[in-house]
Formats: C-alpha cells, structure tokens, sequence
C-alpha cells in the first residue's frame, strides 16, 4: 500500500491516459506518443548527470563545500551558486539532483535556491542566444534583472522557511 500511495500520480496519470484512449483514441494515442517521446528525452540527460553527480560526490569532500557554499561563505558562496546555474547543462528538471547534492554536502539553501533560479534563465546557451538574437542590452537587462530578483529571492525564501520545513527538505535529501 505505501508503493501506491508513493507512485499515485504517476499511477493517476497512465490512468488519464487509458481513459483518454478509451474516450479519445485519437488523443489518447497522441498523449502516449507524447509520453514516450518524453521519456526518452529524459533518459538522454539523467544519465550523463547521474554520473557526473556521483563523482562530485566522491570527488568533493562535505568540508570543502560548507567552506565554498557553507553558511558562512559570504558573496562567495552566492557567485559559485550563481556559476553553477549559469553553467547548468539541460533542462531544469537535471538540477533537482544537483541541488540534492549541494544540499546532501552542506551548502546553505539559500545558495541552493540561487542555483535553481539562475539556472532556468542565466544559462550560458540562454545568454549566448539572447545576445545574439535580441542583442546586449536586452541581454544584460534580463540576466541583472533576474540575478536581482534571485539573489534577493532566494535569501528571503530561506528566511521565510520555519525551521521544521527545512529540517524536512535536509531529511528528504539525507534519504536519498
């Protein structure tokens, strides 16, 4: 019974998708196609990242993180956050496990949420485009705009959060 209540959307969501193909064949089958084309995207890019995280987790050592991302690492725990989103590789979707990782070895969760931000909009790729197609100053708007808004964001997100709420993230992260 507990296998069902921890898999119940995905249990919820192959049923939508039966009764679609029973309602709908048509869209029931353009959901399934969907689905798999999905899929398949996803296990392209876990992976690779899979690996990588599990190198970073042999490789760097929790002392080493605390003293980088740590709470006491001041403006630069914020810019190797800021670094590591910007360097981001995929979809957001690959940094959960990322930020687990950071998490798991001690960076502050303020840094951690500052890696999820400026990853869905600092990245690299995202800049180079963006330079290129709307030019810089709509680029540098943008990336300081976000960057404001995530630094501020993220600091007030981890001062918001009752210290039960994030006892509980950190256990959840120590699970896994």
């Amino acid at each position: 019974m507990e296998k069902l209540k921890q898999y119940k959307w995905l249990i919820a969501s192959l049923l939508m998708i039966l009764v679609l193909l029973v309602v709908n064949p048509p869209q029931g089958q353009a959901a399934v196609k969907f689905t798999f084309n999905n899929l398949k995207s996803v296990s392209m890019v876990l992976p690779p990242i899979f690996i990588l995280i599990g190198l970073m987790d042999v490789w760097i050592p929790k002392e080493t993180m605390v003293k980088f991302m740590g709470h006491k690492s001041g403006i630069l725990g914020a810019t190797i956050a800021i670094f590591i989103g910007a360097m981001g590789a995929g979809p957001l979707y690959v940094a959960f496990p990322v930020a687990a990782l950071l998490l798991k070895k001690g960076a502050r969760l303020a840094y951690v949420f500052l890696v999820l931000g400026a990853w869905t909009s600092v990245k690299l790729p995202i800049f180079m485009f963006e330079w290129a197609s709307f030019g810089p100053t709509f680029t540098m708007v943008h990336v300081v705009s976000s960057l404001t808004v995530y630094i501020a964001g993220s600091f007030l997100l981890e001062k918001l959060l009752s210290d039960e709420t994030k006892s509980m993230i950190l256990e959840r992260v120590e699970l896994q």
